[in-house]
């Protein structure tokens, strides 16, 4: 579990990175989510994009994400999600 201080920097990092997943019309389903677990193993810290054709309620979207990849939600705003998972073998983000 992060806390205020970790998320806050998190959404620092996150700032200027683009989003390299967008979750469409189809939902979130099994091999959207294996390949956030691989981006998050190499990245730890991505975005994802809900698209406006998605006609889930993007709480729900970012809750699937979460619990799927095992990651830990660092922002919703708007329909961008933040996503942050430590890695096994390519840590690089030190947590304060």
């Amino acid at each position: 579990m992060l806390t205020g201080k970790q998320k806050r920097f998190l959404r620092a990092e996150a700032h200027h990175l683009t989003p390299i997943f967008q979750v469409g019309k189809g939902g979130v389903n099994e091999n959207m989510i294996n390949q956030i677990k691989e981006a998050l193993e190499v990245r730890e810290l991505i975005k994802v994009s809900i698209l406006q054709n998605n006609t889930d309620d993007k709480h729900e979207v970012a809750e699937e994400l979460v619990a799927g990849a095992g990651a830990e939600l660092v922002q919703l705003i708007g329909h961008t999600v933040v996503l942050y998972k430590e890695s096994r073998e390519h840590k690089t983000i030190q947590l304060p």
